[in-house]
């Protein structure tokens, strides 16, 4: 069955972790929200809508949910919409017995009647079994076209929360805090050459960053600013 395999086939990204993930303080309570509903806490939320622009780490953090809900053993479905949209609206019949779901990139599927048929039911079947639903879009509920009025009351069932995008010197620390999950050190200087020299959204700085460890690792060198200026 499609739904028996969605949770395997769509699985998270190993290290996409809360551990990974620099939170400033405009973002915390977002991250408090989230951890509290992976783990299954008696007072956390059992819908979240997670909205913001590109690049600022909604996939991250819905993935990172997942891991931690596997990890206090609870059952997890992430569904990316970005690799989902072209099938059918009947791959949430039976998710609701997950006790985490996780749909990313929401805006991929608003508007379109028969999507947003199926997600105004499968809130419904989620509230009625007391799972935990997790949504992510690049806009808030009330700016999606969805087809449903009852929809968009059910997209803010639970909190609404704007992820904001990290100034320069978070951007920096969620660089090092990249560079140190894949074992490596990013000195403060080449992390100024890069915001410097490339563009500027985490996204962006993130392959940048990938490419180098690439390089480094094959030519056996440190990432200093002199060898990095070669790269880019």
């Amino acid at each position: 069955m499609v739904t028996e395999q969605i949770p395997l086939r769509f699985a998270w990204r190993d290290g996409l972790s809360f551990d990974h993930y620099f939170s400033d303080e405009e973002n915390a309570e977002i991250i408090h929200h989230l951890q509290h509903a992976a783990a299954g806490n008696v007072a956390a939320e059992q819908f979240l809508f997670l909205w913001g622009g590109t690049c600022v780490g909604k996939s991250h953090l819905l993935q990172a949910a997942c891991q931690l809900a596997a990890e206090h053993q609870r059952t997890v479905a992430y569904l990316p919409m970005v690799e989902l949209a072209e099938l059918s609206p009947e791959i949430f019949d039976g998710l609701e017995q997950m006790s985490l779901v996780c749909i990313d990139d929401l805006q991929l599927i608003a508007g379109n009647v028969q999507w947003d048929e199926a997600l105004f039911h499968f809130y419904n079947r989620v509230r009625d079994a007391g799972g935990c639903l997790l949504v992510a879009a690049d806009t808030a509920p009330s700016a999606l076209k969805t087809q449903l009025p009852d929809l968009q009351s059910r997209l803010t069932w639970g909190p609404v929360m704007q992820l904001a995008e990290l100034d320069d010197t978070g951007k920096i620390t969620a660089l090092q805090l990249r560079a140190k999950g894949r074992g490596f050190n990013l000195p403060d200087e080449v992390a100024q050459f890069l915001m410097r020299r490339s563009a500027r959204d985490m996204g962006s700085l993130f392959k940048l960053l990938d490419r180098l460890d690439e390089a480094s690792l094959v030519q056996q060198r440190k990432l200093t600013i002199p060898f990095v200026r070669g790269l880019i």
